[in-house]
């Protein structure tokens, strides 16, 4: 029998080609992964948070915008629920530092100060997992500041696109985001999303049914200085129709079936979940 001998040369180019063949691992990813899984599974978290965990893929986002837990993070208008903050806040606690840039508590809009207390007073009733997050107010086009100038890695938004399209302020918005970012900051943004075919007819206002096409999210971004880096299907449900009578707050969590026709079933509604989703990735140059 033959025995075959394999030089020093063959067997080193053997070892290059099997390690090139297997993924590298990133050890920050991989605990950073873990940290967000442990904290979005929390039973410090209300149960019903955790319940939308399902539809809302917090871990799955934020791996996909790049979060460490060592970044400066500014949430833009997390809302009187303060839903992703209760993710956010214990994930950059020790590490890093979050900007919850939401509502004024001093507005004269009822539903703004109800939900700016509301927000307020969830961060003082749970200081373990929010005593080190950095408030500010982001109201356009009154308070246009939601952390210092070039201060951020990356800033986030979730499902407030609509709001600020809808009072015409969508542009102030996203250039008072450029500018709170680092260059090679990153913006992530996850919307509910319009097809792009769709027509919008003349008495409709936009962002109304809380539906926006992609188009215009991005066509905002860029025009503020954003280069779009990536798209992901993350937060998509191909069973949403977007045909609803009292728009995306009649899927869940809102769940909104006022002024629907006697008999209707909002089974349903129930059966799609939430809504369909963009999730974007942009990046300010450096």
């Amino acid at each position: 029998m033959k025995v075959r001998h394999i030089t020093g040369i063959a067997l080193t180019a053997l070892l290059l080609a099997a390690c090139a063949s297997t993924p590298t691992v990133d050890p920050v990813e991989v605990a950073t992964k873990a940290k967000l899984t442990t904290i979005v599974n929390s039973s410090s978290r209300p149960a019903k948070s955790v319940a939308r965990n399902q539809y809302r893929n917090p871990v799955e986002t934020l791996m996909f915008f790049g979060l460490r837990d060592d970044m400066t993070v500014v949430e833009i208008s997390p809302g009187g629920g303060a839903w992703y903050t209760e993710v956010l806040g214990p994930m950059m606690r020790d590490n890093g530092t979050l900007y919850a840039a939401g509502y004024d508590p001093e507005s004269e809009n009822e539903y703004v100060m109800r939900n700016a207390i509301k927000f307020n007073e969830k961060m003082i009733a749970n200081p373990e997992m929010y005593d080190k997050i950095e408030q500010s107010i982001f109201s356009v086009p009154d308070n246009m500041q939601p952390a210092p100038d070039g201060s951020a890695d990356m800033a986030v938004v979730f499902r407030s696109f609509h709001g600020w399209a809808g009072r015409g302020t969508h542009q102030e918005a996203m250039n008072a985001i450029y500018k709170a970012l680092k260059p090679g900051g990153i913006l992530g943004l996850v919307q509910h999303r319009m097809d792009e075919d769709r027509v919008i007819p003349e008495d409709e206002k936009i962002g109304s049914l809380g539906y926006i096409k992609p188009s215009l999210v991005i066509e905002t971004a860029e025009k503020a200085g954003f280069k779009l880096l990536e798209s992901s299907e993350i937060n998509a449900n191909p069973m949403d129709t977007k045909d609803h009578p009292n728009g995306v707050w009649t899927l869940k969590p809102g769940n909104n079936y006022k002024d629907l026709p006697e008999g209707t079933d909002t089974s349903v509604f129930a059966a799609i979940g939430e809504s369909d989703r963009m999730t974007l990735k942009f990046v300010k140059p450096e």
